[in-house]
């Protein structure tokens, strides 16, 4: 279980001028090494660009934004925003915030202090969607930030089909204002970084990611809650949504990387 003293995020009504610093750093290193990897060691290709960085700077004001993606190794976040522009990647007002198993990424202080300073936050796997990573990430979404999320909940080793976890549902459906919602797939990231000993890196891996148009939930939660549904139905509703636009955007990323001879 998470300690008190490994969660180490200030106040956010008044970040310290030192942690700011001290994140944009290990934003900026991690973020430009990320792109360094991505763009120059690797053969990748990212479809649909635009309608991330659209959503990056165009959203309105005070509405969050929620991306979702698939889950192949533990390299996908940061590897999969080296596509984005050095002006963002080094910036800690508009890169996202995510979560991470705090039973790996958080067991030692120096651990948990690295992650905490790239705007990772833990999550206790078994205690559901009211915990206080997930109260943290509301947090965020309601002042107009970004959060990426991982619903399958862990590293998928096989790649097959998996139920998504219904804490993205519960971020979307209690929002203030609904985010919105971008769905991604990625493939080729486990041959970057295998998911087997020794977990080395691996250079001119092909490297395939597909951003999706974005999702609005607007009317659909208005639609369930003039249905009175519960808490918990209206959040397994919009993660069911979510899982049959995960299905279509595999179909899609898997056709465009087999037919591209990089």
């Amino acid at each position: 279980m998470v300690t008190d003293s490994f969660w180490l995020f200030p106040s956010t009504k008044r970040t310290p001028f030192v942690w700011k610093v001290s994140s944009r750093c290990v934003l900026a290193v991690v973020g430009l090494s990320s792109k360094l990897w991505l763009e120059w060691v690797s053969k990748f290709k990212v479809y649909n660009k635009g309608l991330l960085l659209k959503a990056l700077h165009e959203r309105p004001s005070g509405t969050g934004l929620v991306t979702v993606s698939n889950h192949n190794s533990c390299i996908d976040d940061p590897l999969m925003w080296g596509c984005l522009r050095p002006q963002i990647l080094c910036g800690n007002e508009r890169i996202r915030w995510t979560l991470a198993a705090e039973d790996i990424c958080f067991r030692k202080f120096w651990h948990a202090l690295f992650f905490s300073l790239g705007q990772t936050v833990p999550v206790i796997r078994g205690e559901g969607v009211y915990q206080k990573s997930m109260d943290f990430m509301l947090e965020k979404l309601n002042k107009g930030q970004w959060v990426h999320m991982f619903p399958e909940g862990k590293v998928n080793l096989s790649q097959e089909f998996m139920r998504l976890k219904w804490g993205v549902g519960r971020l979307i459906s209690e929002c203030k204002i609904p985010p919105m919602v971008i769905p991604m797939h990625h493939i080729g990231m486990d041959d970057v970084l295998p998911n087997e000993p020794p977990y080395i890196p691996q250079m001119r891996k092909k490297v395939t990611l597909l951003i999706g148009k974005p999702m609005d939930f607007s009317k659909e939660l208005e639609k369930l809650k003039a249905l009175k549904k519960t808490p918990r139905e209206i959040r397994k509703r919009i993660t069911d949504l979510i899982q049959e636009e995960f299905a279509q955007l595999k179909e899609r990323t898997e056709a465009l990387h087999n037919d591209d001879d990089r």
